[in-house]
């Protein structure tokens, strides 16, 4: 019902400043503009922000399955020059120009920190676990009240991440370290699997 009012409040303003305009009163219509102003800009960086988060996530889910998928078909060639961590090292550059560290603007608009890339033989499974670390740009705008103020009742621990994402907590500089997202891979140990031959047939 409260946000039904504030939408409404919202909608009769940008009326009056369309009808102030129409019957020659700009300097009604500067005011009501200057006073819906702030609201513009919340709404543009949050936004923004939630855009930026679906490209991470999606850009996050896609490198996970290129560095699983290249482990898989080349973690059996390392026998010679080429070992273990030479591949890793590959995969994670090839990752990390994907993710967009390499680019300011991109590293940037997503929040990107820094990127980790663990791999764990087993015997029938190698587990390749992908971690991005994200730093909070701390908008001051969204970010004037603390997170125990924002995410009070009905808002839970979504809320909380989104606040960690975006901000830093005020008098918490030194432990707001952002968001830690990670995405874990099961390969085979196994290129490909085995050639399935029917019982009797010789070749």
């Amino acid at each position: 019902m409260k946000r039904t009012t504030i939408c409404g409040t919202i909608f009769r303003r940008l009326a009056r400043a369309v009808g102030a305009l129409r019957g020659g009163r700009p300097g009604q219509a500067m005011t009501e503009m200057v006073l819906l102003f702030p609201i513009f800009l919340i709404i543009v960086f949050v936004t923004a922000k939630i855009f930026a988060l679906l490209v991470l996530v999606q850009k996050l889910e896609i490198a996970s399955f290129y560095a699983a998928r290249r482990w898989q078909l080349e973690s059996h060639l390392n026998e010679g020059d080429y070992s273990d961590s030479g591949l890793k090292k590959d995969i994670e550059e090839k990752v990390r120009g994907y993710m967009g560290f390499d680019n300011p603007a991109v590293a940037k608009f997503l929040n990107l920190q820094n990127m980790k890339l663990e791999v764990q033989r087993t015997q029938v499974w190698n587990v390749i676990t992908l971690k991005v670390i994200t730093s909070p740009r701390n908008i001051k705008l969204l970010c004037k009240y603390p997170k125990q103020a924002v995410c009070a009742a009905p808002y839970g621990q979504d809320c909380m991440n989104g606040y960690d994402f975006m901000c830093v907590e005020p008098g918490n500089h030194q432990n707001g370290a952002g968001k830690t997202m990670e995405v874990i891979k099961y390969v085979p140990s196994r290129d490909r699997p085995i050639a399935f031959v029917l019982p009797g047939i010789k070749d």
